[in-house]
């Protein structure tokens, strides 16, 4: 069963200007890493890393706020290179609180085209 959808549309030239304080903030050293690997696009991989963020928050109905925080969520790619979202924190108890404890499967898609980055999740219990 399908619990929720989100989808998310970046800018991706709006991380192009953000302080290496800001960066650390909000993304993890694993997709800092990632992004500075490919220097040249470093700045379309962390939007679709953050719309990957927001798009996992629209499929549970939620946002940032005092329970989940900017790395509760964040992306990883498995060994074939395909993106998968990792929950921690207030984000998976959010996740849990939305499947009622049930066994989930999250399913990401990030894309980019020009100056735009987009993400969507689904989100279905198994």
């Amino acid at each position: 069963m399908i619990l929720g959808i989100g989808i998310d549309l970046v800018e991706c030239n709006r991380f192009l200007d953000w302080s290496a304080f800001k960066k650390q903030r909000i993304f993890t050293k694993k997709e800092l890493e990632y992004a500075d690997n490919d220097n040249a696009n470093a700045e379309k991989h962390l939007a679709k890393f953050w719309a990957a963020r927001e798009a996992f928050l629209k499929a549970i109905g939620t946002g940032f706020g005092d329970s989940i925080s900017f790395v509760d969520v964040s992306v990883s790619h498995n060994d074939a290179g395909c993106p998968e979202l990792l929950i921690a924190g207030g984000a998976k108890s959010a996740l849990k609180d939305l499947s009622d404890g049930k066994e989930t499967k999250i399913h990401v898609s990030l894309t980019d085209q020009d100056d735009y980055c987009a993400a969507m999740v689904v989100i279905e219990t198994l």
